[in-house]
């Protein structure tokens, strides 16, 4: 007796595997039966039996979920097979003994079955964000690229604007990596030479003044600083004509080079159904002038793919966002929300949102909040005409937005009030816009008004 088992191809999860157990014999067969083997070869788990004698067949697997079907005694077909299918099989053939006719003679051969799994998700994030923009000192950005799902372990690598990135590994690979090393890795080589590209230098030329400076910034101190003898101009109610949202743009004053060094690492964190999730990670020294508008792209190649996966980021300076303010008409002791709206997929990094109010303590007498939303409980009418600042910012740079909360109090009741019973009264009212005033009447047409300053 005689058992060989054709070897078999490497098998991508969900395909169909068919195991053939091929046996030679002059003898009267007595069954035939297939194991799984596990924990090393020392579990062998019985998974499909052919019994010659009564010619029946019969799954071992039925509390598990019945995927075995026996094709012609000796061959198992596994439909749908998944990464836990992966690993030995053995086939075990015995016979009848010919001189004693009861005693069994067993043979086996054994298999190895790789299911191969493809990545399933892929995604890009910008470690350690939301991140303050800095003005004045470099920064480093290290993109991280997670792929989940693959078995074995698929290679990972980063493109920017389309051309590989040549890359420096600061982490030597462990043994078991030897052999599959990232294909972004290709030591420290010259880096590939980019040029500085002429639209980018001229916007970067566009923010220097005449003198080669950068101009002032809003996110600066909101100190005024005069010359002596000069008065600060303090623009008057009366006079101020100002939009309801302002936006300004910060970029840095620092240059760099334009051929940074970019360095590369990965690792490799095996899951308990067998698959491997890679991080890897790229690391160089940021310069907002040149990397705004880059587009940086994490590509995935593997053995089950018939091309690589790929997901890309666009690297972008927060621009002035949307603000929009709840309820619209706030009235004393009303809870006013001021939100952020948009920013989800349009600005990479991840902004970081920082709210004050100009020239004062919010509400809650903090200088700054954090977050997309910021709210103001129970506002006073001392609240009415106060401006408010919401800064977006990441590495890449800066940006702010103005907003004026316009608070409605008793004013407009009263306004309305005056309308009906005097028309003197009620244009003495919107004259003395500033005041509250209080009103009641006497008799014969006359009225008793009081002006109150609001301080």
């Amino acid at each position: 007796l005689t058992v060989s088992i054709e070897p078999l191809p490497p098998v991508v999860v969900g395909e169909t595997v068919t195991l053939k157990c091929n046996f030679k014999t002059d003898g009267r067969l007595r069954e035939i039966v297939w194991y799984r083997v596990t924990d090393g070869g020392t579990i062998k788990q019985k998974i499909f039996t052919y019994d010659a004698m009564f010619n029946t067949n019969y799954s071992h697997m039925e509390d598990y979920r019945r995927r075995e079907d026996l094709v012609y005694q000796s061959t198992v077909r596994l439909p749908e097979v998944r990464i836990s299918d992966n690993g030995p099989y053995e086939c075990h053939v015995g016979i009848y003994d010919r001189a004693t006719r009861e005693k069994v003679v067993l043979a086996s051969g054994n298999v190895f079955l790789t299911v191969m799994s493809p990545p399933n998700n892929i995604s890009v994030v910008a470690e350690n964000t939301p991140a303050p923009f800095s003005r004045y000192q470099a920064q480093n950005l290290t993109l991280v690229c997670t792929a989940k799902g693959g078995k074995p372990a698929p290679s990972v690598y980063f493109k920017r604007d389309g051309e590989l990135i040549e890359v420096i590994s600061y982490t030597l690979p462990s043994a078991n990596d030897q052999g599959s090393s990232s294909a972004g890795v290709r030591g420290a080589r010259p880096l590939i030479s980019r040029d500085l590209d002429d639209t980018k230098l001229q916007r970067s030329l566009s923010l220097l003044d005449p003198e080669g400076r950068s101009p002032r910034l809003y996110t600066e101190s909101p100190q005024r600083v005069h010359t002596h003898g000069q008065q600060a101009y303090e623009p008057s109610p009366a006079t101020e004509v100002i939009p309801e949202t302002v936006v300004s743009r910060e970029f840095p004053r620092w240059v760099h080079s334009t051929d940074p060094l970019y360095y590369f690492s990965h690792t490799h964190i095996p899951q308990s159904d067998g698959s491997v999730v890679v991080q890897a990670r790229l690391t160089w020294t940021l310069n907002p002038q040149l990397d705004n508008d880059a587009l940086f792209s994490c590509e995935v190649k593997h053995p089950a793919l018939s091309m690589p996966m790929q997901t890309e980021v666009t690297l972008a300076a927060p621009k002035g966002p949307k603000l929009l303010m709840s309820p619209s008409r706030a009235k004393v002791g009303d809870t006013v929300r001021i939100t952020v709206q948009g920013f989800q997929n349009e600005v990479f990094p991840e902004p970081l949102f920082t709210w004050t109010r100009v020239g004062g303590r919010l509400l809650d007498g903090s200088t700054q909040r954090e977050g997309r939303e910021l709210i103001l409980e129970r506002v006073p009418a001392e609240l009415n005409g106060s401006m408010y600042r919401c800064t977006a910012q990441n590495p890449l740079g800066s940006t702010d937005t103005h907003t004026r909360l316009i608070v409605f109090g008793m004013y407009a009741e009263l306004c309305n009030i005056l309308w009906s019973h005097s028309e003197a009264a009620a244009t003495l009212a919107v004259k003395l816009k500033s005041y509250l005033i209080l009103m009641n009447y006497l008799r014969d047409n006359k009225y008793e008004i009081m002006f109150v300053t609001v301080s």
